[in-house]
């Protein structure tokens, strides 16, 4: 019997479906593992399951994810699902047995006071670089988010087990490494004696010397500090790219938003990390057409984008999420957010083929996930020229670039 898993949404979301893979069950089931961070995400888990319902008519299907922590009955109420699961009980094989109820998800409060709980996993199908899950939950309050609704607390995991699981990993043959979790930027603040995110990186390189590149996921720009710029500049195995969830990058919006950090804070990390790490290159997620959002306010978070500058941007129309603070605020036009999401788009297009152009000629060190593709220190994703060998570490010579892509040519 086996549980085939779709994932949709964010990293955490694709290690906890590599646990629930290796789950015993006696029933063959496809198991739906969704996402709430938008009203369109949701939207896009329910046209899921009813797609894989046509698709597959005489499925056992489960679903589970933020989406059915948040909205249980919802989904159970689809006629395409046959079983739901909240977030901590997806973690659990016996939820995963023809006999289990059809529906099991427990309260937010159960979640919360749940220690860290995860399953060592041995590697991830289809994949060469290897997520590390450090931390469950959050304790921000951003008007926007949900997420805290169906993650919990912010809950940290021991540094013994995320030594283990990187070891169980290594030897499995992986040598990149994404620290991952809801928050991961808060590691360690409700077990001080764990350390923070900083100490743990530091932990991981010194541990184990066959990890050659490590990455963080998602950063909270609050939460970094000295210590963390300073692990940066001494430790070349921390890849040269940090993805950042900025929002805004106007100051009443980001207030308003309810993030701890301002657009001072940003251009004075970036800053200093360029001075630590001249190659670094930055990511960040940003909302368009939040409430009360002027035009004036948006042009902030386009000059932020140019000024830093960052070069990989996640943009999302904002979409209102029932239950949050932000979903009663006065609300921008909807053609006007995706009016104004296109044009941030625009523009990280531009600034991205302006910087593949000053790339020809220069080399990269590429992690191949197939044959002809795979990823640079960078974040890039690199297109061969000729086919290579499957999880090989390459130096690559960049010739050029198409889209969003550079192409390249492996150095003997």
């Amino acid at each position: 019997m086996s549980l085939k898993v779709v994932t949709l949404g964010c990293r955490i979301n694709t290690y906890e479906s590599e646990v629930i893979k290796q789950m015993p069950s006696d029933i063959d089931a496809i198991v739906v593992n969704t996402c709430a961070v938008t009203g369109e995400a949701e939207r896009q888990c329910r046209q899921t399951i009813r797609k894989l319902r046509r698709e597959n008519p005489d499925a056992f299907i489960i679903v589970t994810g933020c989406a059915a922590q948040i909205a249980p009955e919802k989904y159970a109420a689809m006629p395409e699902v046959d079983r739901v699961l909240g977030n901590l009980e997806k973690l659990s094989a016996v939820n995963f047995k023809k006999a289990a109820p059809a529906y099991n998800v427990g309260p937010l409060s159960t979640l919360s006071e749940e220690p860290f709980s995860s399953a060592l996993i041995g590697g991830f199908e289809g994949r060469n670089r290897a997520f590390l899950q450090i931390q469950q939950g959050c304790d921000n309050a951003c008007t926007f988010c949900i997420v805290t609704k169906a993650r919990g607390k912010n809950r940290s995991c021991p540094p013994s087990r995320v030594l283990a699981e990187a070891e169980k990993l290594i030897k499995a043959g992986f040598t990149e490494f994404t620290l991952t979790g809801v928050n991961i930027a808060d590691y360690g603040k409700d077990k001080p004696e764990y350390g923070n995110l900083t100490s743990l990186a530091a932990l991981l390189l010194r541990s184990f010397p066959a990890i050659a590149r490590l990455r963080f996921s998602s950063l909270d720009i609050a939460a970094l500090d000295d210590d963390f710029v300073a692990l940066m500049a001494s430790e070349k195995r921390l890849m040269p790219h940090l993805h950042f969830s900025l929002q805004s990058g106007d100051d009443l919006i980001l207030k308003r938003m309810g993030r701890r950090h301002s657009r001072a804070d940003t251009l004075a990390l970036c800053s200093k990390l360029k001075a630590a790490r001249p190659d670094i290159i930055f990511g960040a997620d940003f909302i368009a057409g939040f409430p009360t959002e002027t035009e004036t306010m948006f042009a902030n978070t386009l000059t932020l984008v140019e000024e830093v500058p960052i070069l990989l941007t996640h943009v999302f129309p904002f979409s209102e999420r029932e239950g949050t603070p932000a979903a009663k605020m006065p609300p921008v036009r909807p053609e006007i957010r995706k009016e104004r999401a296109k044009r941030l788009r625009d523009l990280n297009s531009r600034m991205l083929t302006a910087y593949f152009k000053s790339l020809k000629g220069s080399t990269e060190t590429v992690l191949l996930e197939s044959e002809n593709r795979g990823i640079s220190e960078h974040y890039i994703h690199v297109n061969l020229l000729t086919p290579h060998k499957a999880g090989e570490m390459v130096r690559v010579r960049i010739v050029g670039h198409k889209g969003k892509e550079l192409l390249g040519e492996v150095i003997d």
